[in-house]
C-alpha cells in the first residue's frame, strides 16, 4: 500500500485538534513578529517548522519507497512535532486571555440575564 506524504500529513494533523488550532497558530506567529508580542519557546515553534520543511522536501532519511519503514520516519517526526505546536498554541491562548484581562479599558462588569 503506497501512502503519499500529503495523505500522511493530513492524518497526522488531525492529532489533538490540530486543525482547530490553526487560526490560533497563525495569530501566535503574527503576534511573535510584533514588538511586545508573544514570545514562544524556541523548540516548540522552530522544531515543528523544521519537521514541516522535511516533510515537503524530496529528501528523506529513509526513502518512502521502502515499505512501512519509509513512512514511519515521517509519522514519528509528526508525532513529535504536532504536540509541541499544540502545547505552544495553548500557552498563547492563555497569554492572550491574560493580556486582555490586563487591558485598562476593560472594567469589571456583571452580566444580568
Amino acid at each position: 500500500m503506497k501512502v503519499s506524504k500529503i495523505q500522511l500529513a493530513k492524518e497526522a494533523f488531525k492529532h489533538k485538534g490540530f486543525i482547530s488550532k490553526i487560526p490560533v497558530i497563525i495569530r501566535m506567529i503574527k503576534s511573535a513578529t510584533k514588538k511586545g508580542g508573544y514570545k514562544p519557546h524556541f523548540k516548540d515553534v522552530i522544531l515543528p517548522g523544521l519537521v514541516l520543511l522535511y516533510l515537503i522536501s524530496p529528501i528523506d532519511i529513509i526513502p518512502d519507497w521502502i515499505p512501512v519503514i519509509g513512512v514511519l520516519d515521517d509519522l514519528a517526526l509528526l508525532a513529535f512535532a504536532i504536540p509541541l505546536l499544540v502545547k505552544e498554541a495553548e500557552k498563547f491562548i492563555a497569554w492572550e486571555a491574560a493580556r486582555q484581562s490586563d487591558d485598562p479599558m476593560i472594567e469589571e462588569a456583571e452580566v444580568i440575564g
